[in-house]
């Protein structure tokens, strides 16, 4: 979210972090190897429907969108979460790849605001994505920028959070690179919710994965297939 800094972006050349920046319970390497090792077993197939997602939910998926990013939040008040891809062939959903991830560290809500520390519950189209490395084959609009690094202040754990970043259309307008600080609803609703680098622990509002993770997304993901995350705890997204 983004005040005069941003809990996951940057307000211009300010930055902030999906994540306070102070937990240094757990160094990089764990936190990028524990949260975000890609699923290993054979696809699941002639899926007619994202599983464990609702009607309400199910019909906010676009009837052109063939590629979903589901996040399965744990619970209301987690910080923990599976990111499951899917993409879609004919009529049928395929399950492509699942990686352990996190969220915002007090979990999840409906009407999310700026600071709460919780991932908005919804499904948002994606559109953008930058990162501090260079372009590593992306489909989306990929900007490389310095702008976005995460400062050396901040715990060791979080200096590559944005590495790699998506940006999740939740307040925000589409088609700029994911740290624009316009926010179309007014600066209380929050913005800059990314799907992000994985730190180990739960973020200020962003979804969290590990490299691979990201670099599977972003080679992946295309706007010719209407990419949309589909995110929220579990209980929600079953509503």
């Amino acid at each position: 979210m983004v005040a005069s800094a941003a809990a996951c972006g940057v307000l211009l050349t300010t930055l902030t972090s999906c994540g306070d920046g102070q937990d240094t319970k757990k160094g990089p390497a764990a936190g990028r190897s524990a949260a975000g090792k890609g699923s290993a077993k054979a696809p699941v197939k002639d899926l007619k429907r994202i599983p464990d997602v609702g009607d309400r939910f199910q019909s906010q998926i676009p009837a052109d969108s063939r590629q979903v990013v589901a996040v399965y939040g744990e619970g209301k008040d987690s910080a923990d979460s599976t990111v499951v891809l899917y993409t879609k062939s004919g009529s049928t959903w395929d399950k492509t790849a699942s990686w352990k991830g996190h969220n915002g560290k007090k979990g999840w809500t409906p009407d999310h605001h700026e600071d709460d520390k919780r991932s908005p519950v919804g499904v948002y189209t994606l559109s953008d994505a930058a990162g501090v490395l260079p372009d590593p084959g992306a489909r989306l609009p990929y900007t490389q920028t310095a702008s976005i690094q995460a400062p050396r202040y901040w715990a060791k754990s979080h200096w590559h959070d944005f590495d790699y970043v998506i940006a999740i259309d939740y307040n925000r307008v589409k088609g700029t690179p994911p740290n624009d600080p316009t926010r179309p609803q007014g600066q209380s609703k929050g913005g800059s919710i990314w799907l992000h680098m994985d730190h180990g622990s739960g973020t200020s509002a962003c979804v969290s994965v590990s490299k691979a993770a990201m670099e599977k997304l972003l080679r992946t993901l295309d706007p010719k297939q209407h990419p949309v995350v589909v995110m929220g705890d579990r209980a929600s997204l079953r509503a």
